[in-house]
């Protein structure tokens, strides 16, 4: 075990995910050389996972404001006003890394720090979704790493009792080395009782709440910032174990201790663990903070600073507490089984103290651990976009019944039932919407006819194709679901997961996407709330898809006006609400039945989005739609399949003259697009306001029958579609597909 007077070596440094310009720096700011508990601590507050030293520049950029914010970046979660007197709290974060080493844990543990952030701020947990990349479904680890990642978000999910209620699961053999595992929650609150985590007062006891700490996770945030290689197995000791019933424990001991006024500031034990937290605890009041590592509840013997500082065990918080209340505290933790320790207290002097066996291990200035940070601007390069691919210069399908067929029966489309039912997405009573739909709708407690609707978006291939557009995308996708089921978008999260920002390339994607990310939230009024950026996934110098994952929140007034996307009734009308599918570039069609990933993306029109989307959302909340669902991958034709199968109901369509190219109309993923259904009564009114308007409207045919019957191209029964659909996820986790 290295002890705390190690010798500092280029090589620790380099271990220590530290280039030697940015040990310079620590050297110049402390005067010294650092001890290797030091080194530690700066390594833990300095690398990509917590410093966003590489994408600060660029995140300041984005709305983070409006009128029902009430706390944006900066803290555990993003915290929105929902109206009688309640707030939803909610953010997105990755756990990548260690679940491509240790899937069922590194995804379980994923689980449990996002549950955190949100009861940290006074929130208890009423949603959870996850968006999961794998590798190409035919990678021989692909199936393992699908196997473990879903056991470890229901493990854990489950047994702590929150449902999860949506989210992705997508292969493509870019993730096929580097997984991404990104975990929502979002939590109820009072919106007059959020707790942040903003030390104040001097001489206040500094106290360890929750688990016990152990080795597991040392240096997790560290190894989360690096690239992976051949070596990757020996990073599994980096990987931290969960325990839910633990989290659920403190999850009620929390909340009852915030019921007394006992806590002036709490902070999750998160990446980099006790190091993190004071830190980031005593920075943001201008205060110092002196910590005694003998008084850490440990569970294993022997652990040396440097271990315990960096450790990553879970189900831990810290908190500053009001010192007349310590022991009404302590009675609450002892009541629930778990660990309650002052171990510091609050200083004047902005200094970070840590003692060990009576020695003074560290000491070094508080503020400059998180603002003297470094801070770059790298450079990018753009990558121009790609032309754009008429319609007419990629050929038709030889037969468009087997093109549907295939494209539903296909990894990326086929249902992901078999994922959603290892999930408890039914716990706690008020799950309205199940996975499946275009957004999950989850009913708010104490409040009959008020629901919240999640949503989590994204396109990768867009988004390599053109950043720019592919963040516009993502973020208009995420909206278009939200007011897919007739909410009211309020705010998002997001997660952003990109390759390695030290080449001009990955750099370019990402400040690309940024910037489609900010004029698409600016334009629908989306701001965004919280988030994370988890970069550097690569393997041996092969980066990941662009993957800037976007979490939304929308807001149902009135839960009985809530859309699903689901046929109902024969004889209803079936329409479509925007603009003729045209376009094919980067389209699920070229890729599945041609083989081709080329094009250019769908450009997003915002101003359309925002028209359309409004026209859409008015008509759910005026009673005048029967099912409703958005057109994104695979274009109209997967749209009115996925209604079809949802409903158990066959439809009647007829193309338009209007439509320039069949399977353009067809399978075109044009954006700002939604299908509806409506009474044959209800049809001349819609159409008349939507001319109003000036929204395009077609009328494609009617719901009715057994078989999704497209005049002149297609015709396929829904039983036959439903089991193509229903089968693949079944059949490739077995190992026959």
């Amino acid at each position: 075990m290295l002890q705390n007077d190690t010798p500092i070596t280029p090589e620790l440094v380099a271990s220590h995910g530290l280039k030697p310009d940015e040990y310079q720096r620590i050297l110049d700011l402390i005067g010294r050389e650092p001890t290797l508990t030091e080194l530690g601590i700066f390594s833990a507050m300095w690398n990509e996972h917590c410093s966003y030293k590489s994408s600060k520049k660029w995140l300041r950029t984005l709305p983070t404001t409006g009128p029902r914010v009430i706390c944006g970046p900066g803290e555990n979660a993003g915290v929105v006003d929902i109206d009688d007197g309640q707030a939803i709290i909610f953010k997105m974060e990755s756990h990548n890394h260690p679940s491509f080493i240790e899937p069922y844990q590194g995804a379980a543990t994923g689980v449990g720090g996002i549950l955190r952030d949100v009861f940290t701020m006074g929130a208890r947990p009423i949603a959870a979704m996850n968006a999961l990349r794998f590798g190409s479904a035919d990678h021989p680890k692909t199936r393992h790493l699908v196997s473990g990642v879903v056991s470890g978000v229901g493990g854990y999910g489950n047994s702590f009792g929150v449902p999860t209620v949506g989210g992705e699961v997508n292969f493509h053999a870019r993730y096929n080395g580097n997984i991404l595992v990104n975990a929502f929650a979002a939590g109820l609150a009072d919106a007059d009782k959020i707790f942040y985590s903003k030390a104040e007062g001097v001489g206040l006891p500094v106290v360890y709440l929750g688990s016990k700490t152990g080795r597991d996770g040392v240096g997790g945030a560290t190894m989360a910032s690096a690239e992976f290689d051949d070596s990757i197995e020996e990073k599994r000791p980096t990987v931290q174990v969960g325990d839910p019933f633990s989290e659920k424990l403190l999850l009620e001991a929390c909340l009852e201790l915030m019921k007394t006024g006992a806590i002036i500031a709490i902070q999750d034990m998160g990446a980099a663990g006790l190091t993190c937290s004071a830190v980031e605890m005593g920075a943001k009041g201008d205060l110092g903070i002196e910590l005694d590592l003998d008084k850490v509840p440990c569970r294993e013997a022997g652990m040396s600073a440097y271990e315990m500082m960096l450790s990553e065990s879970q189900e831990r918080m810290l908190m500053v507490l009001r010192p007349e209340q310590e022991k009404e505290a302590e009675a609450i933790f002892v009541k629930w089984g778990l660990d309650f320790a002052i171990v510091g207290y609050t200083t004047d002097d902005l200094r970070f103290r840590v003692l060990h066996k009576g020695e003074e291990v560290a000491n070094l200035p508080i503020k400059d651990l998180g603002d003297q940070a470094p801070e770059y601007d790298r450079p990018f390069v753009r990558r121009p976009a790609p032309a754009v691919i008429p319609a007419s210069d990629i050929p038709e399908p030889n037969d468009y019944a087997e093109a549907l067929l295939k494209i539903v029966s296909s990894p990326d489309m086929a249902s992901r039932r078999w994922v959603w039912e290892q999930y408890d997405h039914l716990i706690q009573g008020n799950t309205a919407q199940r996975p499946g739909g275009d957004a999950a709708v989850v009913r708010v407690e104490g409040q009959p006819n008020k629901a919240l609707a999640f949503s989590l978006d994204v396109s990768p291939r867009y988004c390599e194709a053109d950043p720019f557009e592919g963040g516009k995308q993502a973020i208009a996708e995420c909206w278009r679901n939200i007011t897919a089921v007739g909410a009211l978008p309020l705010a998002a999260t997001d997660n952003l997961n990109f390759g390695n920002p030290e080449k001009p390339e990955i750099m370019g994607q990402f400040v690309g996407a940024i910037e489609g990310i900010g004029a698409a939230c600016r334009a629908l009024d989306f701001p965004i709330v919280s988030g994370n950026v988890s970069l550097y996934n690569e393997t041996n110098g092969v980066g990941i898809l662009p993957t800037p994952a976007i979490g939304g929140v929308g807001l149902l007034s009135e839960i009985d006006r809530m859309a699903t996307v689901a046929f109902k009734a024969d004889g209803d009308v079936v329409l479509l609400i925007g603009r003729d599918g045209t376009h094919l570039g980067q389209s699920i069609y070229l890729r599945e039945i041609l083989g081709r990933e080329e094009g250019a993306p769908p450009p997003v029109d915002l101003a359309e989005e925002r028209r359309v989307g409004d026209f859409v959302r008015s008509l759910i909340q005026g009673h005048f739609v029967s099912a409703c669902h958005d057109i994104s991958d695979g274009g109209l034709m997967v749209a009115l399949a996925e209604m079809a199968m949802a409903g158990d109901l066959g439809a009647t369509i007829k193309l338009p003259e209007s439509a320039a190219t069949p399977h353009g109309f067809l399978f075109g993923e044009d954006q700002a697009r939604y299908v509806v259904t409506v009474s044959p009564a209800l049809v001349d009114a819609i159409t008349a306001s939507a001319a109003e308007a000036g929204i395009d409207l077609r009328i494609l045919g009617t719901v009715g029958g057994t078989t999704l019957d497209v005049a002149d191209f297609a015709t396929i029964s829904v039983a036959k579609l439903r089991q193509g659909h229903e089968n693949w996820f079944p059949a490739f986790m077995a190992g026959s597909a």
